[in-house]
């Protein structure tokens, strides 16, 4: 913004100017740096493909908090420090990190005058570190890679070009999206202005139509995809519903999917980085076919449509609107594309029409803006505003929010851009992207379902509270710094969007005291910021947005990215020194508490998820409290609607966008899609894709799982040569030890005596459980000497104890056994018993079982009882140290709240949560391979994000 046009605004709205920001303190204390209120300590991060074993990174003793995972230590040391590795440049510590981004913030908010005194910016500099430092918030990943180097300051991670329908644009377009790709960003498009391949051009001749200049973009960016060191990029492109190449534009992914499962099947590499994969067209951007509510209202009528020419804006074409519609469904089901994004609703939320209309996105749907503008992004983890009483603190919330929003302005004013058409646009209108991340974990913490009324109206309520606070803040710092240079020409429009948000959340219904408390702190939010618009203007044309926070999900520690619902309910987990281990979600014990459960039960519970990956079944657990557990994968997913009403739940709260797709599974049928997209649409969304699993060749699945054929069967393979290994059977000595143990299940008694070798081993059981010649005396005697047999012949304790453990029948109930109180069934109690009494403590503990002093030890260990906890952890330990993937400098390390949570060491072959939802489902999930380290990655938002080292497929 020039000084002279920002003057004459500010004139126009005769406000005299507030001479700058009072910064109140929320974290910190006067006369404390936050640094010293933290233990430090050094870690080695090596970083391996454990596909091909070779070290892609390696960086000994690099300094980060004590509370920092070794997962968050490690993408912020590979991703985030600058500096050759191995030179006295290489930044080492995150204090380093930190140090770089929020000093260059400060010094520009004093240069630029947003500080009433140096005091002033002294607290922002202190509370901005603090809460960097304790994993509050995030800037967006370009602001890490750039902001206080060498290299330009870029801080932004959306962008938006346009193209116009002449050779010259057609090819900047190639030329600016190159610039972008090489910083590692994306950027988005709309091709509707490119006269169709219908129409003629001035000298006579046919033109080729928008798809045909997409094959050389999409060319350029499969060749510079990589970003540097960074991460891939992504692009999107959209094309206006009325198009007269808009079924052409439709087809091209799924008849390029099509091509690829013929070449795969004719044994060419045609997997997701594969090398023959080079060889399809269009797999290097998102297509969305932007909609009308024209359109949309004539597919609910089932009447006809009319595509347009470009060059005269005439009607050259008509077609059935359902029959497109349909087309539009069939490729989403074939191959995901094209996603759909909604022009009536995005546009009657623009704050800027006076200017132009949002034509298109960034690459994964947030942002959405102005042509040639840009957004940098920061996302809150919600989880950090979790009292202990189990509120939601507002409060604390929005005073966080101001103060990241007045460092992501001060960002614009010292920010460089890929093109000076995007930074022109974006210093005029100055576009901010504040989202949140951990909303599925503050839910189930809060014992709400992610799909339910209570769940919906707290993310409402927290995004209408973080978007009122975003604006009010926009305000004010229109009365210090002046409002955005295209404001006055957009004044009324804005101010009615502006109302548009303040009546939406009067419109909110309450559902618990929770969202009602939030609600109305949210309502006053908004009060206070309108009357303060009305008077100064505003700062910045968008505030917030829901990003799919990939990367800095992990390096803030998160359990979920952004809107999302929680992955699943186990994870793997990285340990200090190397190893790893599977831990069971720290939010569940916390719901179960906060859902009345006593802690025996709560024990039992989580002992039951780490077994299971679930919670169907699990012992003492009401199905009526199975939908707080519910996730993106597993046993109990939520539905494709659950995650779209979500979505509307936030949507009219959001400056932009919400990047998120929707998973749906295998067996969904076009028309399942369609009432997705049709029913988005009704709910005022205004962008959404769609992912039906298994649909895209090019998703590899772990290597070690059976692949299939496109019919689900697996597919054969060349007859090898069989080997067959009998095993003999070893009987017991005529004289060995045994006992007998009675014992009553739900009032019904019984007698179980085993014998074992003379080693120690269990070798033989023998049940009673009624009278002489019954029926279950003669099944029980049956059962008794095939089991028997069975141990004889080497059939492990083990697998007999993970099978029938939990099986439910009658009786069940109360025992006479101290240490199982309750059991489920007689084959329940039995083979908890035998696992007691002849397994080792690893084995039990992997399976969940142990001893009444055990879990005494454990629970103490989680209200911090030291000694009994780190006994336990020792224990776990040792079973870990036998996994470590590199020579660590000290032994792993396992927290005491780990092992109170019934940690185990994780399967050899889980490399990420991912990986280890599959090896305990026995279930791929369908998503792509890291090109950097070979994990399998994880949803985040409309992108993927590696677990292990952060790699995202383009998201921030």
């Amino acid at each position: 913004m020039t000084e002279t046009t920002g003057a004459k605004a500010s004139k126009k709205a005769a406000t005299p100017r507030v001479a700058g920001l009072t910064i109140d303190r929320i974290y910190t204390t006067p006369g404390v740096h936050p640094y010293d209120e933290v233990t430090w300590e050094h870690r080695d991060v090596v970083q391996t493909n454990w596909k091909t074993g070779e070290t892609v990174f390696e960086q000994r003793a690099v300094e980060f908090p004590d509370f920092w995972s070794v997962n968050a230590s490690t993408i912020v040391t590979t991703k985030y420090f600058r500096g050759a590795v191995g030179t006295d440049q290489r930044e080492r510590s995150l204090r380093q990190l930190i140090d770089r981004v929020v000093l260059t913030y400060t010094k520009a908010g004093k240069d630029y005058g947003y500080f009433l005194t140096e005091e002033d910016a002294t607290v922002f500099e202190h509370e901005l570190t603090w809460m960097l430092l304790h994993q509050v918030f995030s800037f967006n990943s370009p602001v890490w890679f750039n902001v206080g180097t060498t290299s330009p300051q870029q801080v932004s991670a959306c962008f938006i070009l346009s193209v116009d329908d002449t050779m010259d644009s057609i090819l900047n377009w190639y030329r600016e999206e190159g610039l972008i790709f090489k910083g590692g960003s994306g950027a988005g498009l709309n091709l509707s202005r490119i006269r169709s391949s219908k129409e003629l051009l001035h000298s006579g001749g046919t033109a080729s139509g928008p798809v045909s200049f997409m094959r050389g973009a999409d060319a350029s960016a499969g060749t510079i995809k990589s970003g540097g060191a960074t991460r891939r990029a992504a692009k999107m492109v959209v094309l206006d519903v009325d198009h007269p190449d808009i079924e052409e534009f439709i087809e091209t992914k799924a008849s390029e999917e099509r091509k690829i499962r013929v070449l795969r099947d004719a044994g060419f590499d045609m997997d997701l980085g594969g090398k023959d994969i080079t060889s399809v067209q269009y797999q290097n951007a998102n297509n969305s076919v932007r909609v009308t509510d024209e359109f949309m209202r004539a597919v609910e009528e089932g009447t006809e449509f009319g595509l347009r020419a470009r060059s005269t804006g005439e009607i050259i074409e008509t077609v059935d609107a359902k029959s497109l519609f349909e087309k539009i469904c069939k490729a989403a089901w074939e191959c995901a594309d094209p996603g759909i994004q909604y022009d009536g609703t995005i546009n009657d939320w623009h704050t800027n029409p006076e200017t132009g209309r949002i034509t298109a996105s960034n690459p994964c749907s947030e942002y959405m803006s102005l042509d040639n503008s840009s957004c940098n992004l920061a996302s809150l983890n919600l989880l950090k505003f979790l009292k202990d009483d189990d509120t939601f603190d507002a409060v604390t919330f929005g005073k966080a929010v101001d103060l990241i929003i007045t460092a992501m302005d001060i960002s614009i004013c010292f920010a460089d851009f890929p093109t000076e058409p995007i930074g022109d646009t974006t210093r005029k209108y100055r576009q901010l992207g504040i989202g949140f991340a951990n909303l599925g974990a503050l839910l189930m913490a809060t014992g709400l379902p992610y799909d339910s009324d209570g769940g919906r109206a707290l993310a409402g309520a927290i995004t209408s509270l973080m978007t009122g606070r975003a604006y009010k803040r926009s305000a004010e710092l229109a009365g210090i710094v002046g409002a955005y240079e295209g404001y006055a020409r957009n004044a009324d429009a804005h101010k009615r969007v502006m109302r548009k948000h303040a009546a939406a959340t009067d419109g909110v219904r309450n559902v618990t005291s929770l969202d009602a408390d939030v609600l109305k702190i949210a309502q006053k939010a908004w009060e206070d910021g309108i009357k303060i618009g009305e008077k100064n203007g505003w700062r910045n044309a968008q505030a917030s947005v829901l990003a799919p926070t990939g990367t800095i999900g992990f390096m803030m520690d998160c359990d979920t990215t952004g809107i999302e619902p929680d992955f699943s309910l186990v994870k793997f987990k990285k340990l200090v020194g190397g190893g790893s281990m599977q831990i069971v979600n720290q939010t569940i014990p916390r719901a179960l508490r906060k859902l009345g459960y006593t802690e025996e039960t709560v024990e039992a519970i989580v002992e039951y998820i780490a077994d299971k990956g679930h919670v169907v079944d699990a012992p003492g657990l009401k199905t009526e409290h199975y939908p707080v557990f519910d996730c993106a994968m597993g046993e109990r997913s939520i539905t494709p609607m659950g995650h779209v009403r979500m979505m509307a739940a936030c949507q009219p709260f959001l400056s932009g966008a919400i990047s998120k797709t929707v998973n749906m599974p295998e067996e969904a049928t076009v028309e399942e899609i369609e009432e997705v997209y049709f029913q988005s649409w009704k709910m005022g969304i205004k962008a959404l894709a769609i992912y039906r699993d298994n649909c895209k060749v090019g998703q590899p699945l772990s290597d070690g799982k059976s692949t299939k054929a496109d019919n689900g069967v697996a597919a054969s393979a060349a007859p090898a040569t069989v080997v067959e290994y009998r095993p003999v059977r070893k009987r017991l000595p005529k004289k060995r030890p045994s006992s007998t143990v009675s014992f009553s299940v739900g009032g019904a008694e019984g007698y179980m005596t085993a014998g074992s070798y003379p080693d120690d081993g269990l070798g033989e059981v023998f049940l009673k459980l009624g009278k002489q010649g019954s029926t279950l005396a003669g099944v029980m005697d049956a059962f008794s000497i095939a089991i028997s047999i069975a141990l004889q012949y080497g059939v492990p304790l083990e697998a007999y104890v993970s099978k029938f453990v939990n099986m439910r029948f009658e009786p069940a109930g109360l025992t006479d056994d101290p240490d199982i109180r309750m059991a489920q069934s007689m084959m329940d109690y039995i083979f908890r018993r035998l696992a007691l009494d002849y397994l080792p403590y690893e084995k039990r503990s992997a399976l969940g079982i142990f001893t009444a002093d055990e879990r005494a030890e454990q629970v103490a260990g989680s209200y911090n009882t030291p000694a009994p906890a780190a006994e336990i952890a020792a224990a776990v330990t040792e079973e870990l140290e036998t996994l470590a993937q590199s020579a660590p400098t000290s032994a792993p390390s396992v927290s005491s709240d780990d092992a109170a949570l019934g940690a185990i060491a994780a399967p050899k072959e889980a490399h990420s949560s991912a990986e280890l939802l599959e090896v305990i489902t026995g279930k791929a999930s369908d998503a792509p391979l890291c090109m950097t380290c070979g994990i399998k990655m994880r949803p985040a938002g409309s992108c993927y994000v590696c677990e292990g080292c952060g790699s995202t497929s383009g998201c921030s």
